[in-house]
């Protein structure tokens, strides 16, 4: 039986929430031939086709001009809609705020670092990685515990935490030269740090203890996951880690940690775990134009192999280079083609089908930016099912942002201590 706590309940409201309004948000795009939800939602529907498509990507990146510019007609047309069951007030503050944790100011580090030591610690490390290690790091309380580093890579995070904690760190890394790399550094730096070799996924005994403090930072969905599971297990004192790529998962469907979670009445797909990521901050001008171009050209290609095969279904293609966007709309149609086996010599016309490519890419575009309302709604409610399911474990638990959204969009720190 589930444990009821302010987040089991807040869990449950944002369930009902999602419930409610699944077909704005649980859909596929490219499957689309026409707004799936206009006849429930009229008032949003008209909303979305009066926008400039030169003005999308500029309302998709704002989280809050977004829902702004769209609620007022959502919420128009639940209110013409008498039986939809939403809680209008609880709707608002949802979108409003997207249940997002608040900011947490670092915590003093007992040691610091020098100039000198900085510009060593953070070579060939990307600015946005580096400010991310180093905020996360300085967000990691000093409870005196041996650090273990889950999924270190290199062990940047470790090493900062070994130095700035004065700590011993053990840093588990699947990748032997990772692992090389990482204890080379630590032993010419003379830090507290050990590098093991070992794949999570295949363990024999659980390398967690209960005197220890877990860090993971940016454990991809699966990752994260086992984490938790194994911390709970050996009821590790203390836990801190930022979940990312909910989508990378093993099973077909997301598996819910928690009691509550579990009691929900939808299920999510791989394709639904990845909205919570569909929000770039770092895109710059020539790479959206290319993103808007390879889109186009897949939506357009896969009309053309519906009328060459009869089939009403959307066929995806593989991954492309850039490169391959400036070899010609005709030569793309015979690349993904001949990935597929789909016989297009009957086609006579291809360029007529970059026109019909660019009318479905409007289409998927709004119906893509109103799922994207519910993203953060969807990130918060993933974020609670592993909050709970800790609590269930008899932990404390506290959820804020450790960095700005303009450095990762994922920055998310949840902070579990042992009861």
């Amino acid at each position: 039986m589930a444990i009821n706590t302010p987040n089991t309940q807040k869990l449950s409201q944002i369930s009902a929430c999602l419930m409610s309004l699944q077909p704005l948000w649980q859909v596929q795009a490219f499957e689309c031939q026409s707004l799936p939800w206009e006849q429930k939602f009229p008032t949003l529907a008209k909303q979305v086709w009066q926008i400039d498509d030169a003005d999308i990507d500029a309302l998709d990146i704002d989280q809050q001009k977004l829902v702004s510019f769209l609620l007022p007609s959502l919420l128009e047309d639940l209110a013409a809609n008498a039986d939809s069951g939403i809680k209008v007030d609880d709707l608002v503050a949802m979108l409003m705020d997207g249940g997002h944790a608040r900011h947490q100011t670092s915590i003093d580090s007992q040691l610091t670092l020098s100039e000198t030591e900085l510009g060593h610690f953070s070579a060939h490390i990307k600015g946005r990685k580096w400010q991310q290690i180093t905020q996360f790091a300085d967000n990691v309380p000093m409870d005196g515990l041996p650090i273990l580093e889950w999924c270190a890579g290199k062990g940047h995070l470790g090493r900062y935490l070994a130095k700035t904690h004065d700590t011993n760190v053990t840093s588990l890394e699947w990748q032997q030269s990772l692992c090389e790399q990482g204890q080379d550094f630590a032993n010419r730096w003379q830090l507290q740090q050990q590098f093991h070799c070992t794949d999570v996924f295949k363990l024999t005994d659980n390398p967690l203890k209960a005197k220890q403090h877990a860090v993971a930072l940016h454990a991809c969905g699966d990752l994260h996951v086992k984490l938790i599971d194994l911390a709970t297990q050996s009821d590790t004192q203390s836990i801190s880690f930022s979940p990312c790529c909910y989508h990378l998962i093993e099973a077909k469907q997301y598996q819910p940690l928690s009691d509550i979670a579990k009691q929900a009445g939808f299920r999510l797909s791989r394709h639904d775990l990845q909205l919570p990521l569909q929000q770039s901050v770092i895109a710059n001008e020539k790479q959206l134009s290319l993103r808007h171009q390879e889109i186009c050209w897949r939506l357009a290609f896969d009309s053309l192999q519906r009328d060459a095969t009869g089939s009403n279904g959307y066929l995806p293609i593989p991954s492309i280079k850039r490169s391959q966007l400036s070899a010609g709309f005709t030569e793309f149609c015979h690349w993904a083609a001949g990935q597929k086996q789909v016989d297009i010599t009957a086609i006579e016309d291809m360029e007529k089908y970059l026109h019909i490519g660019l009318q479905r890419q409007r289409l998927t575009r709004r119906i893509d930016l109103v799922a994207h309302l519910f993203r953060r709604i969807l990130e918060h409610w993933l974020i609670l099912d592993r909050v709970c399911f800790l609590e269930q474990h008899n932990y404390q638990v506290e959820v804020f942002e450790f960095c700005s959204n303009s450095i990762t969009p994922r920055n998310s720190l949840i902070q579990a201590q042992k009861r």
